[in-house]
């Protein structure tokens, strides 16, 4: 979604509220492709500070399918967050492609609300996503996933100092 900046710039301290909603379906964050499957309109507040200056303040409420860091299964993940942006369209050519260039939410005179939302993700997704507390994860040696069903491989750590004796052992059993 985009919103026009320039109706607010006729009027220093002039504010508008803007309820968009989210034209994002998948965000694409550093970590991967993750589905958004619930999204509140954002709420935004935009105040004209005077000399093409803008604060733009908000809240936005989404849930991402994240999968669980130990066994990958698909984990909803419910964010709030608040937007605090401060915007200045009034600077010449070359500080204006520099500013735009940190700032990929502005397009000319138009704010992109996705975009917006998208920089704000980046910090406000969770550090590790687990789907259970007591999350098992999955074998490292076959894959399965030890929540649901149990492996018959053999998770014995062995100590790297017998690994050469292992060697001489399994030799013997090959033959």
């Amino acid at each position: 979604m985009l919103i026009n900046l320039t109706e607010l710039f006729t009027l220093e301290g002039k504010e508008k509220t803007y309820t968009p909603d989210l034209d994002m379906k998948v965000y694409h964050g550093p970590g991967g492709d993750y589905e958004v499957v619930d999204a509140e309109p954002v709420l935004l507040r935009i105040m004209n500070l005077g000399d093409k200056k803008l604060v733009v303040e908000g809240k936005a409420k989404l849930a991402l399918i994240i999968p669980c860091d130990r066994c990958l299964d698909p984990v909803r993940v419910d964010l709030s967050f608040d937007v605090i942006r401060a915007l200045d369209l009034s600077e010449t050519d070359s500080g204006i492609v520099e500013d735009f260039e940190e700032q990929p939410y502005i397009n000319g005179y138009n704010l992109d609300v996705d975009q917006l939302v998208c920089d704000e993700l980046i910090l406000n997704l969770p550090m590790k996503v687990l789907c259970s507390e007591d999350c098992k994860g999955i074998c490292n040696r076959c894959g399965t996933n030890l929540n649901h069903e149990t492996c018959d491989c053999d998770i014995r750590s062995t100590d790297p100092r017998m690994a050469v004796i292992q060697d001489i052992f399994k030799k013997f059993k090959e033959v």
